[in-house]
């Protein structure tokens, strides 16, 4: 793997796609993570209530999940992944064009198409790349492209760091926000460029799949299940970064300064982890012989995630920084694992339809997670840390009941 030019035919294309869409989700998040680390501060400038803001995030998240069972359920029946990717990319022109409005009206309809375009594409997106990385293997293939994609999460809201930077005014008005919006554009041009160009050399992905994949059943099996219920329990007992966020800043345990660096520390730890958590992932599934053996690295999730509550609500500075550190390395396993592990234990013809039930449980149980949390940490840190606690600890049942299903599979 030296040089592309040695792997056979089929690898070699297969890598070349991965490729492209890391960089698709480099400049990807280059911009809405960059927009997202200052869409709230927009809105409030152009006149919102903290009503409203919250209203707008609340539901371009809950879009931006639910919708992915319909996008994926039709992916699959439709056979059309390209067009649902590149439809939701395209609606990434979204968040440039928050340069132009002057109302917040108008700027929440675009904050939250862009949460609905990321729905349409997602399950679509993945389905390709999984087909990719059926050719060198989907631990890699999607680890490789996790760290791509939080290069560009780093670059996003540093990106508008830099722009506030070179304005002498403190308080920044709504110029200095479109202007900083306005730099967008260059990244979204990048981005339909490798999407389009993606597509136009390799037009029939499936292709790289069905080359090494042996016949399969149609219908989703029980592991599938079990891997939903898995992940669920284990995402709703894991701490999110804003309520860490919150916490730092309301007991002084980081400087505002500092929460922003160690978050975008945080996202070159998920990169960097992404890599070797993918790498181990492939080399379960080698060492047992089994498509389905790398979900034995799922074990890492839970067991990170109880230690977190109790590092991140402190007062020590290095404790919270070590929590950041474990925080990010979850989410590589999230990020990383989990969409391997779609890859490789659904059928093709069900897979965009599997991404799609994968990510809607994921995002209700970030929803209820956030809500139980956000209620525990105004009354009980204790009992915050115990229910977070109890929540991985239930995921567990649902690891071994999957181990138990490899077992009785063969390969």
């Amino acid at each position: 793997m030296n040089n592309i030019k040695d792997l056979a035919p089929n690898k070699r294309k297969a890598l070349q796609l991965i490729l492209l869409f890391g960089l698709v989700s480099l400049f990807g998040d280059i911009i809405y993570e960059g927009a997202r680390s200052v869409n709230g501060p927009y809105l409030k400038v152009l006149g919102a209530n903290a009503i409203a803001v919250g209203f707008i995030a609340g539901l371009g998240e809950f879009l931006g999940y639910g919708i992915r069972l319909l996008s994926g359920y039709f992916s699959d029946k439709t056979k059309a992944y390209w067009f649902f990717t590149i439809l939701g990319y395209g609606m990434l022109v979204s968040v440039p064009l928050l340069a132009l409005t002057g109302f917040w009206q108008i700027a929440a309809l675009l904050i939250v198409m862009e949460r609905i375009g990321k729905a349409m594409r997602s399950p679509a997106k993945d389905t390709i790349l999984s087909q990719a990385t059926k050719q060198v293997g989907t631990g890699f293939g999607f680890g490789l492209n996790e760290a791509m994609d939080q290069i560009g999460a780093i670059i996003g809201p540093l990106l508008f760091t830099v722009a506030f930077m070179g304005t002498s005014h403190a308080e920044k008005g709504l110029r200095d926000y479109q202007s900083a919006y306005h730099l967008l554009w260059l990244p979204f041009f990048f981005l339909m460029a490798c999407v389009l160009f993606a597509f136009w050399k390799t037009p029939n992905p499936e292709t790289l799949e069905t080359a090494v994949k042996k016949t399969e059943s149609e219908k989703l099996p029980k592991i599938f299940w079990l891997y939903t219920a898995f992940s669920f329990l284990a995402t709703m007992g894991f701490v999110n970064f804003v309520l860490m966020a919150y916490h730092f800043k309301s007991k002084a345990v980081l400087s505002d300064a500092q929460i922003p660096l160690f978050y975008a520390i945080a996202m070159g730890i998920d990169g960097a982890a992404a890599l070797v958590i993918g790498k181990v992932y492939d080399g379960m599934k080698e060492k047992q012989k089994h498509d389905w053996a790398g979900i034995g690295t799922l074990l890492m999730i839970p067991v990170l995630s109880i230690v977190i509550p109790f590092l991140c609500f402190t007062t020590v500075p290095w404790i919270a920084i070590l929590s950041i550190a474990f925080w990010g390395i979850v989410m590589a396993g999230h990020e990383t694992i989990m969409k391997s592990a779609i890859a490789d234990i659904t059928p093709l013809k069900k897979r965009g339809t599997g991404y799609g039930i994968l990510n809607v449980a994921y995002g209700l149980a970030m929803l209820v997670g956030g809500v139980v949390m956000g209620f525990l940490y105004e009354r009980s840190l204790p009992a915050l840390m115990i229910s977070a606690a109890a929540l991985e600890l239930t995921s567990l049942p649902f690891f071994f009941a999957m181990k138990r299903e490899v077992s009785k599979n063969p390969a």
